[in-house]
């Protein structure tokens, strides 16, 4: 084979996937449509139902509000006129990192997009969780507000899709197996990291960043090819962390956001009445996700040293290291000198632009332009 040919095929082979991910899911959306259709003579017609990907499989977000909004409450909340079913996405076979374009596409007419995973393609869409900038939720918050009037009109007009809700994960915070009083402790350690802003975020503490997939965690600690590790404050705890980690810092080093989306034919072809009870709901439903990532981000942190008041965990007997005024200095210095440049030096002049539009003057942050 000619090497000239390789990215072509490359090409041509995710085309051909994402086209039988098409047929496959167009099969269940037309097999739908059927059920939707009312019956002939007197037969009731059949409930209006929809599919939705949802987030993360296991997570309080999914277990404790997604779902049940979706296969109880929507239909309370319509008198049983409107149903759904609804999966994660990490268990419906879908590439997180081809979300957008599904949605883009309507092949996933309604779903759930992380938005970690635009950062090869569409990095401007990070901006609000970049790593050391939200160092509590009223200041995630604030970030975002500034921001999402930005992402709602780029993903209707660039891609397609209506952003109906953004939810929040609780705080991804540092665990190590040796003791940690401050973050500049981590000089020298091999760190895992989920995204770049938090590689350029534990490299300029002096630490080594070591991607790993979150189901790598727990190997890469026990095998010793990390010996910190970045994730959330209550997952870390199911992963079962207190028994590999001594340790764990307070400090938020960054969040996690996803997006629920529609795509806008989809959702334009929804009942008028279901639309109006979705831009209803949905608001609700975003705004109890946010207070189930507070209370589990204090939750998880409770559970890991072991206090009475864990109630969602396994108690572990951790130190909980708290956030020390050196360690908010190192926060603002490496957010200032390295993180936001190197996005920017990542994202380019138009993300130096939109920060400098939005996210900058609310918190009193200005980037530079890429050089």
């Amino acid at each position: 084979m000619h090497p000239a040919h390789t990215p072509f095929l490359l090409r041509l082979k995710r085309h051909c996937v994402l086209l039988c991910m098409v047929l496959g899911v167009l099969g269940a959306v037309q097999a739908a449509d059927a059920a939707n259709m009312p019956g002939a003579g007197t037969t009731p017609a059949a409930p209006y139902r929809l599919r939705i990907v949802g987030g993360l499989a296991g997570l309080s977000q999914y277990i404790r509000q997604e779902e049940p909004f979706w296969t109880k409450e929507l239909s309370r909340l319509s008198a049983g006129r409107f149903q759904a079913e609804i999966v994660p996405f990490d268990r419906a076979g879908v590439p997180g990192a081809e979300m957008l374009r599904l949605l883009q596409l309507g092949v996933v007419p309604f779903g759930t997009t992380l938005m970690s995973s635009f950062t090869a393609q569409y990095p401007e869409y990070t901006a609000p969780d970049l790593a050391g900038l939200n160092p509590d939720l009223a200041t995630l918050k604030t970030t975002l507000a500034a921001f999402r009037p930005y992402l709602e009109k780029a993903l209707r007009e660039q891609h397609g899709v209506e952003a109906l809700a953004i939810y929040v994960y609780p705080a991804q915070v540092v665990f190590c197996k040796k003791p940690l009083r401050t973050l500049a402790e981590l000089t020298g350690r091999r760190v895992r990291v989920s995204s770049a802003s938090q590689a350029d975020f534990v490299g300029a503490l002096g630490g080594v960043p070591v991607l790993t997939s979150f189901s790598q965690i727990v190997p890469s600690l026990t095998a010793g090819n990390t010996e910190c590790a970045i994730t959330g404050t209550m997952s870390g705890n199911m992963l079962g962390l207190p028994a590999l980690t001594t340790h764990v810092h307070t400090l938020p080093v960054t969040w996690g956001l996803a997006v629920f989306g529609a795509n806008q034919a989809a959702w334009a072809a929804l009942p008028a009445d279901l639309r109006t009870l979705l831009k209803r709901e949905l608001p609700r439903l975003e705004a109890a996700i946010w207070a189930e990532s507070e209370r589990e981000t204090a939750d998880g942190l409770a559970c890991n040293r072991g206090a009475s008041t864990c109630s969602g965990g396994t108690k572990g007997s951790m130190v909980v290291v708290p956030v020390s005024p050196q360690d908010e200095r190192s926060r603002q210095e490496i957010l200032e000198s390295t993180v936001l440049p190197r996005w920017v030096q990542r994202c380019g002049a138009r993300c130096a632009q939109v920060w400098n539009q939005t996210i900058g003057p609310a918190r009193g942050l200005q980037a530079a332009p890429a050089k």
